[in-house]
C-alpha cells in the first residue's frame, strides 16, 4: 500500500533570534532545520557551529536576523566542560582512539595547584588547531586530511581566555570541571589537552556545553521538546528581536524621515563620534533598521533590512 504524501506546512516569514538549548548528538545545522520546522519558518541559520557532542547555548537567526550572523561570529563565548585525565585519544574527545594512558597524581588536583594551572592559560595563548576540525588547508578541510589518516602542518593561532577555572569533580579523581570565558576560534578541546599535558597526565573532553555567546546567555534558551509541546500559534513568542545580536552596541535612533533616507542606502550626517559599529533604529515605531558605523559625522549603513522586513517584524510583534 502506498503511503499518502506529507502535506507541505506553509512557510511563513518569521523574524528574530531563538535561543536554542541544543540538545546532545544533534549537529547545528540539523537544529535550525528543526526549529525551522518548528516555526514553519521561510529562512534561518545559526551564528556558529556547536558540534553533536556539544550542548547548550545555539542562537538560531529567522529571516532578517540572519543578515547578523556573521557579526556574532566574533563574540566571545562561554563554555563549561568535563576533562578525563589520565588518558589522550587521536580527536581530544570522546569520540577518538586512546593513544596514552598515565597515572594521575592527586597532588597536582589540589585548588592551589589547579589555580597556578589555570592562571598560565588565562590571557593570549598559541593554540594549534586539531586536525578533527573544519579548518581548511589547500580547500580541505582538516577532519578530511584526519580520517585519511594523514596529518598536516598547523600554525598556532592565538586567542584570549579571558576567565578560567578548574576543579576536580567530587567521587571522581580522574575529572576536572572547566569553566571558560574565550574568544572567537578558541578550541576547548586544545585547551583541555594542554591543561592535560600541564599536569603530567594528558586529559581529553568527555562532555562540553556552551553557556554563553557574546550577551546572550542559556540561561534564557528553549529546549527543542518545550518549544515542540508549545501550541503551534505560541511558538513564535520564544523568538526575540534581531537586535539581541546587537548586545552592547552603541545605537543611533533616526525620525521617521531620516529613517526612510538611511533604508535607501544613504549616509546621514548628524554629531555621531567615529564609531566602528552601531545599531540604527526608527524612531516610531522602534524598530531596527540595522548596522552602520560613523566616520567624521556620518552614518554609513553596512548592513540594512528592509521596509517590507521590518514592517512584517512589528506585525509580528503586534499581529492586531
Amino acid at each position: 500500500m502506498t503511503a499518502e504524501p506529507r502535506a507541505r506546512v506553509p512557510r511563513r516569514p518569521v523574524h528574530g533570534v531563538l535561543l536554542l538549548d541544543k540538545p546532545l548528538g544533534l549537529s547545528a545545522q540539523a537544529a535550525v532545520a528543526k526549529v525551522k520546522w518548528l516555526l514553519a519558518a521561510e529562512k534561518a541559520g545559526h551564528t556558529g557551529t556547536l558540534d553533536p557532542l556539544a550542548t547548550g547555548l545555539l542562537p538560531i537567526c529567522l529571516g532578517a536576523a540572519t543578515k547578523l550572523a556573521q557579526v556574532h561570529l566574533d563574540a566571545d563565548k562561554g563554555y563549561e566542560a568535563v576533562l578525563r585525565l589520565g588518558v589522550r585519544t587521536r580527536t581530544g574527545d570522546a569520540e577518538g582512539e586512546v593513544v596514552a594512558r598515565a597515572p594521575v597524581d592527586p597532588a597536582l588536583l589540589t585548588a592551589e595547584h589547579l589555580d597556578r594551572v589555570a592562571r598560565r592559560f588565562t590571557g593570549e595563548i598559541e593554540q594549534i588547531p586539531p586536525m578533527h576540525s573544519a579548518l581548511k588547508k589547500d580547500g580541505r578541510a582538516l577532519y578530511e586530511y584526519a580520517r585519511a589518516g594523514v596529518e598536516v602542518e598547523r600554525p598556532a593561532r592565538r586567542v584570549t581566555i579571558h576567565a578560567l577555572t578548574l576543579a576536580p569533580v567530587p567521587g571522581d579523581p580522574t575529572a576536572l570541571t572547566l569553566h571558560v570565558r574565550c574568544s572567537k576560534g578558541t578550541y576547548v578541546r586544545t585547551l583541555a589537552e594542554d591543561i592535560g599535558t600541564a599536569l603530567g597526565c594528558g586529559a581529553h573532553l568527555i562532555a562540553l556545553r556552551r553557556t554563553a555567546t557574546g550577551g546572550l546567555s542559556l540561561s534564557d534558551a528553549i529546549t527543542l521538546d518545550a518549544l515542540q509541546a508549545l501550541p503551534p500559534d505560541e511558538r513564535w513568542l520564544t523568538v526575540q528581536p534581531p537586535e539581541v545580536l546587537l548586545h552592547g552596541w552603541p545605537e543611533i535612533v533616526l525620525s521617521e524621515r531620516e529613517a526612510a533616507r538611511f533604508l535607501s542606502g544613504l549616509r546621514r550626517r548628524g554629531p555621531w563620534p567615529d564609531a566602528a559599529h552601531v545599531a540604527v533604529f526608527g524612531e516610531c515605531p522602534r524598530a531596527l533598521l540595522g548596522i552602520a558605523h560613523c566616520q567624521g559625522g556620518e552614518l554609513i549603513p553596512d548592513r540594512l533590512l528592509t521596509p517590507i522586513e521590518i514592517a512584517q517584524w512589528l506585525t509580528q510583534v503586534s499581529p492586531s
